[in-house]
């Protein structure tokens, strides 16, 4: 599905206009820097280095004159980071890894620590990106406008507080960061093997100087097709489902257990026997539109004033269609059958069973055609003022980041309940017919589906930031004592979320007759291949026939049909920080040179929460029913820190830093708002009362600088993190009303309220990270070009996730080791390069969960997935 782009801000015209009168305000020989004849440069002269080996070299100048731990990524022209987006670009920074959907990069992780501990501005500024958490989704960047990026890891009383694992520092071009005229181009096109489909990417920068002004403005374009097949991750489910209950379905799961496998069922053991929940077979085809534009006006007088105003807009479209059949053996009208091969080994220490392959009385059998719709657009403004005028500096910014996103879902569902056998082997999970006389094959019986709905959820989020921040300091004359620093900041952070729903059932919505008689077969059917486009099936040898989502939608919504928002998913949240900080620098000389840093930052955060909580309904009814409700509270806190390196030669470093610092929770965590997850029994609430995560943290290194542009480093660090945010239950709501899909009611239950809360006691995390960046020149002549740039994070942590079973678990995304390595070849105008990245999980989102236990690893489990 090809979608164009919607006009983007009234500000790209003005941008690009600007940059056409800069760029024809001056004559190109007057923008050139004049080259001295080959005969004057001298012998002695510094040898230029240009490309890939630039940026290293640039990046460890950064590393080298920073006072405390960081690492950056350096694009010295714009086709320099030619990766999908921005996250795929910063992976080569050491310590950071990547999560990706479906093959294409979306949030950072910073030394293995999950993405909501990362903090990220552009130009200084926090970054919007619609996601409502403090993870930024960096697959909405175009790589190719970003012109440098410093990982910080040790922070400053200076930097804004907000990263734990530490902070992202993005920053865009400036026409004075290279004087003179520039145009930069570039074109590329990436195929994609199972999709069979060219993606073209193209990227322009133009910059001028003139006299005391320069403009710049930069666009990058980017359409991309990704097809992933995937024939499931292992999904587990406690044999509660059924104990819980009375009647045959539970006597009889209790006999199949004590007959095949040996088990004598206790209450003890209903959420520590697990089965296979559901697997099945996907394709997903995901068609992404990118388009961002950056452009920066600057006024330089001299080096001792500039003026900078620069902005960062664009929009990121994409469209996914899954196609997905599936056998869901959980149904609440199933139970076991026959226990085929069960694995009471593996997690024996937690004392979990795990049946691994079981034939059921009556599976339900879904065909899933669904559309995903993610249409987003930001914007960031942001003026910067830099004077030094005799001993004092000063530097004064503003300005103001917003995303708006919108997503539409649709889901079209036909069931088919039969007998069927699921397991999992090494390629992953399956269902298969059963030995019963009344099994179907899944997969070739479209007559025996019934359908069931066509659901539809809207989400319209607004993310708006704004700041200001003065920062002043004074350059002393003396000795020891070198500068003293002090500023403050404001940020005013907004994040509001409208959500609806709807189920269509038929042209007659509601019509149980319609429903009766309407099969998968009534609809026109298209093998999934050849909905998608490209190759067969790749994850094993099978084909399928669905109903396309083209047809979905046509059919399921008529004419004028919108998803309308509910007053109960509403929520409305405002966070105000003020900020102070201080800090002074020393310099010794004890035999050798000794830089300190001392700083404290004191801020003080005030948040309203607004919108709709879930009450018994009034007039005492069975039900519930949505209330306005509002909270405000508020924080503050003292944050030091301590930087300090001894250059023990001239090309030797010793560093060592240590602070407190914290992360602020997800503005969707304090929100007032009630999710129902209606198989699960559940409400998951937000929590306006929640407070930071805080940690300690201290870290030393070494760093030896090499010639031509190269490093080798180590450091140790540890960090101590207390209020970690995790969900945990906290009540329950009593005589829930809960519905069948043809809205006949399935009975009144008892739904247990989870919600976010700071957990109690604190987490330890170590790790050792090294940096190499090794050019071969300077061990042979012949070896001049070429060069590594590798670099390995190893972590140790006590960080848990959540577990009703008190089972010791990782969050999802943190890692135990992670690797980088770029094999380079960079002379003339010749580079090449070959990267290989590897993040060792300790926990994913692909291993097990279940009901009641929401973070239970399965060693033993596997799943294919086949991405291009």
């Amino acid at each position: 599905m090809n979608r164009k782009f919607r006009n983007l801000d009234r500000t790209t015209p003005l941008l690009l206009g600007a940059a056409l009168v800069a760029l024809t305000a001056a004559p190109v020989a007057a923008q050139t820097a004049s080259v001295p004849p080959a005969d004057e440069a001298g012998a002695d002269e510094d040898i230029v280095v240009t490309g890939y080996s630039r940026s290293l070299q640039e990046a460890i100048d950064i590393k080298r004159d920073t006072i405390g731990f960081s690492d950056s990524i350096v694009a010295t022209d714009i086709a320099d980071f030619p990766e999908q987006n921005l996250s795929e670009a910063l992976q080569r920074v050491p310590g950071v890894t990547i999560e990706r959907d479906k093959g294409l990069g979306t949030r950072v992780n910073v030394r293995g620590l999950p993405s909501e501990f990362t903090f990220v501005s552009i130009n200084k500024l926090a970054t919007a990106s619609g996601s409502g958490g403090r993870d930024v989704e960096f697959d909405i960047f175009a790589s190719e406008l970003i012109q440098s990026v410093t990982v910080q890891k040790s922070p400053t009383a200076a930097d804004e507080e907000g990263g734990i694992a530490g902070s992202v520092s993005i920053r865009t071009a400036r026409p004075f960061d290279t004087p003179g005229l520039r145009l930069v181009g570039s074109a590329e096109g990436a195929y994609n093997s199972i999709s069979e489909k060219i993606d073209p990417n193209f990227s322009f920068l133009a910059s001028n100087t003139f006299g005391d002004f320069g403009v710049l403005v930069s666009v990058a374009k980017q359409q991309r097709t990704n097809r992933t097949d995937s024939n499931s991750g292992i999904n587990f489910r406690p044999i509660s489902r059924w104990t819980d209950r009375t009647g045959a379905n539970r006597n009889q799961a209790i006999a199949v257990l004590q007959r095949d496998a040996g088990v004598t069922f206790t209450n003890d053991l209903k959420n520590r026997i697990v089965f296979l929940d559901k697997v099945g077979d996907r394709v997903y085809q995901n068609d992404q539109d990118r388009l961002g534009l950056s452009g920066s006006i600057q006024y330089k007088p001299s080096e001792s004033f500039s003026l900078a105003f620069d902005a960062f807009v664009g929009s990121y479209d994409t469209v996914e269609d899954e196609y997905d059949a599936a056998g869901y053996s959980a149904s609440s009208n199933s139970t076991l059958e026959t226990i085929h091969d069960f694995d009471a080994t593996t997690l024996a220490d937690d004392g979990i069973i795990v049946l691994r392959d079981v034939s059921y009385t009556n599976t339900q059998h879904e065909f899933l055609s669904k559309e995903y719709v993610n249409e987003t657009d930001y914007r960031q403004f942001g003026s910067e003022m830099n004077w030094e005028t005799g001993n004092w500096k000063i530097n004064a910014l503003g300005g103001y980041s917003g995303a708006r996103k919108t997503l539409d879902f649709a889901n079209l569902k036909h069931v088919a309940y039969a007998p069927s056998r699921t397991r999992y082997t090494e390629n992953g999970g399956e269902t298969i017919p059963s030995a019963n006389p009344r099994t179907i094959d899944m997969y070739n019986a479209p007559s025996s589906y019934l359908f069931e709905a066509y659901e539809t959820t809207r989400e319209r989020i607004k993310d708006d930031k704004y700041a200001a921040q003065l920062d002043v300091s004074y350059q002393f004359d003396t000795s020891a004592l070198k500068r003293l620093n002090f500023g403050g900041r404001y940020t005013r952070k907004t994040n509001e979320r409208e959500y609806g729903e709807e189920k269509i059932q038929g042209p007659t919505r509601g019509s149980t007759a319609y429903i009766n008689r309407r099969t998968l077969a009534d609809s026109p059917l298209e093998k999934v291949t050849d909905i998608v486009g490209g190759k067969a099936y790749q994850a094993r040898d099978l084909d399928w026939a669905q109903i396309s989502n083209e047809y979905a939608r046509d059919f399921f919504r008529p004419a004028g049909f919108v998803t309308p928002f509910g007053d109960a998913n509403y929520y409305k949240v405002k966070e105000e920080t003020l900020a102070g900080y201080a800090m002074v620098d020393f310099e010794f000389d004890v035999s050798v040179p000794l830089f300190v840093n001392l700083g404290g930052r004191y801020l003080r955060t005030a948040i309203r929460s607004e919108g709709f909580h879930q009450i018994q309904n009034p007039n005492g009814t069975t039900g519930l029913t949505p209330a306005p409700v509002s909270s405000e509270g508020r924080y503050d806190k003292f944050l030091p820190s301590f930087n300090a390196h001894a250059e023990l030669t001239d090309s030797l470093y010793l560093r060592a830093a240590a602070s407190q610092t914290l992360i602020r929770p997800a503005l969707t965590d304090l929100a007032y708002k009630r999710t129902a997850s209606w198989n699960d029994f559940r409400f998951t609430d937000g929590n306006p009362n929640l407070k930071p995560t805080y940690a300690d943290q201290w870290e030393v290194g070494v760093e030896k600088y090499l010639g031509r542009g190269g490093i080798l480093a180590a450091s140790y660090f540890w960090k101590k993190i207390k209020g970690v945010v995790q969900n945990e239950l906290t009540g329950t709501v009593p005589d829930v009303t809960k519905y069948n899909a043809n809205g006949t009611i399935d009975g009144v239950y008892d739904f247990d309220v989870y919600q976010p809360v700071n957990a109690e006691g604190s987490y330890t995390v170590s790790g050792v990270e090294l940096n190499a960046v090794v050019p071969f020149g300077m061990f042979a002549d012949w070896l001049d070009g070429f060069g590594v740039n590798a670099n390995v994070t190893f972590l140790d942590s006590s960080l848990t996730g959540e577990s009703d079973l008190d089972i010791a678990t990782s969050p999802i995304g943190l890692a135990d080791n992670t690797y980088n390595a770029t094999i380079f070849y960079d002379k003339g105008p010749l580079s090449l390069r070959v990267s290989y990245n590897r993040k060792g999980l300790m926990w994913s989102e692909s291993s097990a969960t279940c009901i009641r236990c929401t973070a239970m690893p399965m060693a033993s489990s596997t799943s294919r997935r086949v991405t291009s």
